[in-house]
């Protein structure tokens, strides 16, 4: 049988009516940016990820790049981050017309190495960026040490991993900025482009208040230069209604990866297939990545079986031709350079059936026979 990457429609199933009655009232309220609707999701969603303030924003790369300006990151500074992740966590950096300054990545996690970090800060590190990759926190104990020793700002890129914890504490809260995308395939999707920024300062707090909306307070006196990263108020409205579903939602996919882990271990193929090393944290599996020999032989075959299937990801940020002024090369970073070969990610979605995780495993394990 075919099986779907992802499929939304199966999700909507479960708020149907509650959002199509949402979206009427916004229609009728006359508020579609801004206005009850958005308040009512910050707080919500600030209570969540246990911080003091949350503020919506356009998508989730608005997100990093708002908070990078609120820290006054700008030309000749540089942002300590990984080499592996999705390409908003560096673009973010060089649209200042900052340095990004990378590291490699935790063998086990994909998430950035904290060991790495110390090495390459400088007189001008402005901030650190962290990467929180695939669902699961990177080691924030390490890395909040190393940034306090230094005076150095940190950024949490919780793009996939809103929910997620380290050692009871959730994605997001532990620097001075979390940054959260709401694009349609995360665990808490929109129904379009979406963000948040949180924060427990009140300072930057005030200050991403501003800057979201060209830093104009009050209206037309503008106190800062900053630009236009509002969330709609039908945004706003839908993901209120699909937080309250998003813990169930993210332990489906647990369960989900428990099985496969259970599966991939009867069919032999431990050998073949390295599972995602899920480590004291709550895990809430955005995606689920795991590390192949052929990797691009396995990814055409299950294509052809109609598997779903991708790669996150394929290119490492030091090897992308708009980098190479960074003067990385070949054999800088050993670690993401042998992930980005070898990893792939399967279906992983609540509503996945048994049926569907069995093909899955089956495909592959036909693939290896």
């Amino acid at each position: 049988m075919a099986v779907p990457l992802l499929d939304l429609k199966r999700q909507y199933k479960d708020f149907q009516a509650e959002v199509e009655k949402e979206l009427v009232e916004v229609a009728r309220s006359g508020y579609y940016i801004g206005g009850p609707k958005l308040i009512g999701f910050e707080e919500s969603a600030a209570e969540y990820c246990q911080c003091k303030h949350a503020f919506g924003v356009s998508s989730g790369t608005d997100a990093l790049l708002v908070s990078l300006m609120a820290l006054g990151v700008s030309a000749g500074d540089e942002v300590i981050t990984t080499t592996f992740s999705f390409f908003a966590t560096i673009g973010v950096i060089a649209r200042l017309g900052a340095k990004p300054v990378l590291c490699d990545i935790d063998p086990d996690t994909f998430n950035i190495d904290p060991a790495a970090i110390e090495a390459q800060i400088s007189a001008k590190t402005k901030a650190i960026i962290v990467v929180h990759l695939y669902g699961q926190c990177a080691e924030m104990d390490a890395i909040m040490a190393i940034a306090a020793k230094h005076k150095i700002a940190v950024v949490e890129d919780a793009a996939q991993s809103i929910g997620a914890e380290y050692k009871g504490k959730r994605a997001g809260s532990f620097g001075e900025f979390g940054c959260y995308s709401f694009f349609p395939s995360k665990n808490l999707g929109a129904f379009g482009d979406g963000g948040l920024v949180t924060t427990n300062d009140d300072a930057l707090a005030q200050k991403i208040r501003l800057l979201r909306n060209h830093g104009m307070e009050p209206k037309y006196y503008h106190k800062l230069v900053g630009g236009n990263f509002r969330m709609d108020a039908i945004q706003a409205a839908i993901l209120s209604i699909k937080l309250k579903y998003l813990d169930n939602w993210s332990a489906g996919r647990a369960e989900n990866a428990a099985h496969y882990a259970k599966l991939f271990t009867e069919a032999g193929l431990t050998e073949k297939v390295k599972l995602p090393v899920a480590r004291e944290s709550r895990h809430i599996y955005n995606q689920f990545t795991i590390l192949v020999e052929q990797r691009d032989e396995l990814f055409k075959a299950l294509q052809e079986k109609k598997i779903g299937c991708d790669m996150y990801y394929p290119v490492s940020f030091h090897e992308q031709e708009c980098f190479a002024y960074l003067g990385y090369k070949q054999g800088d970073f050993p670690v993401a350079e042998s992930v980005e070969k070898r990893c792939i990610s399967l279906p992983i979605f609540t509503e996945l059936t048994e049926g569907e995780l069995v093909e899955v495993v089956e495909a592959i394990k036909d693939f290896y026979a």
